[in-house]
């Protein structure tokens, strides 16, 4: 999913107009968000002591986008991408290397 969400950055252009400006981009990384928000909920679920920065945070956007989602802005999403998917990239990463 990071894969994905890299790939529709790029789409963009890394550029909030750019993406703003094409729903299907937004839908798109919504989607992946909330595939992501649902996966860090079963780990932490299966596995408890995994350390996923923001863990609470992720699955709480996920029921946002899922069951709130006329009240997802493109801005929230951005922001998201550009400042906690990095991190939870890291994350993820070190997950996979213990």
């Amino acid at each position: 999913m990071i894969v994905e969400i890299e790939t529709i950055i790029s789409k963009s252009g890394n550029d909030f107009d750019n993406f703003k400006g094409d729903f299907i981009l937004q839908r798109a990384m919504e989607r992946d968000l909330q595939i992501i928000g649902e996966a860090v909920r079963k780990i932490i679920e299966l596995e408890p002591s995994a350390h996923i920065t923001s863990a609470k945070n992720i699955i709480g956007l996920r029921n946002i986008i899922s069951h709130a989602y006329d009240s997802v802005e493109p801005e929230l999403i951005w922001d998201i991408i550009q400042t906690n998917v990095p991190q939870l990239k890291k994350d993820i990463d070190r997950l996979k290397n213990v």
